[in-house]
Order: structure tokens, then sequence, then C-alpha cells
């Protein structure tokens, strides 16, 4: 059985929805063999990510950079994992207020550093609502699930 994490910070009923929109797609990959695990960054450890196959991050935009919460979750993780998950299969996705720019740059210096390969370019779902970011989000969901179930990463 492969896993999926999915760590995002969701403070919002709208960022919920974008967490929520990454699971569905991934469930409706039916994808045979995976378990779908989703924690927020605070409970989220280096156990989890150690068990993963895969991983997708989820955050807001925060003053031009990562959520604090997911500052932490890589704190509190990035030594005990960096020499375990090298080429790790990832995804991201933003909720910017902005451009995204700086919190993009941010969460690939981290993933870079620790080794972790993206399975796309980070989803942005920037400026007002748009009742297409859930989309977006659901289908990196599907693809990182039928990647995995087809043995991509």
């Amino acid at each position: 059985m492969k896993r999926l994490l999915i760590i995002a910070h969701a403070p919002s009923p709208n960022t919920k929805r974008l967490r929520d929109a990454v699971a569905e797609g991934a469930k409706a990959a039916e994808a045979e063999a995976l378990e779908i695990v989703v924690k927020a960054p605070l409970d989220a450890g280096p156990e989890d990510v150690l068990s993963a196959d895969a991983v997708i991050l989820g955050t807001t935009e925060n003053l031009g950079y990562m959520s604090g919460a997911l500052k932490d979750f890589f704190d509190r993780t990035y030594y005990q994992v960096i020499e375990k998950k090298q080429g790790l299969a990832y995804g991201l996705y933003i909720r910017a207020g902005l451009d995204g720019t700086g919190t993009r740059r941010a969460v690939e210096s981290i993933v870079g550093g620790l080794g972790w390969k993206a399975i796309q370019n980070p989803v942005l779902c920037k400026g007002d609502w748009d009742e297409t970011f859930p989309d977006q989000c659901r289908e990196l969901g599907m693809l990182a699930a039928a990647g995995l179930d087809a043995g991509i990463f």
C-alpha cells in the first residue's frame, strides 16, 4: 500500500475547501492500493513523511512567505528526513492574496534542500477567490494519486 500525505494549512473556509479538494481528487483517481492521509502542519511530523510515498503541501501566503505552521513543520522534520527521503515526490498549492512568488520560492528552497522532486508546477490560487481554485487543487490530488498508483513516482 502506498501513502499520499497531504499537509495543508487551512485556517479559513476557503482554504479548507482547497485542502478537501486535493483529498477528493486523490480519492477520485480510484487508486487501488493507496492510503490518503490529511494532516495540518502542526499535527504532522517526521514519522508521517518517512511513511509517505508522496506529499502534497498546501499553504497560505502570509506576508509574502509560507504559513508559519508549514514553516514549523519543516523546522521539526527537515533534519530527520533529509537523508531518508531524497527524491520524494511532492506537489504544492498556494492560496495567495498577492502573487505567491515569495511563498513559492521559500517552499521550493526547502524542498530543494531535501532533494524532493516536484510532480508538476505549483498550483497558484492567487488574487480574489475564484471558484476554479478547488478544481485546480482537485486535479493536483488526482495527478498525485494516479502517478503513485501507476508507479510513476
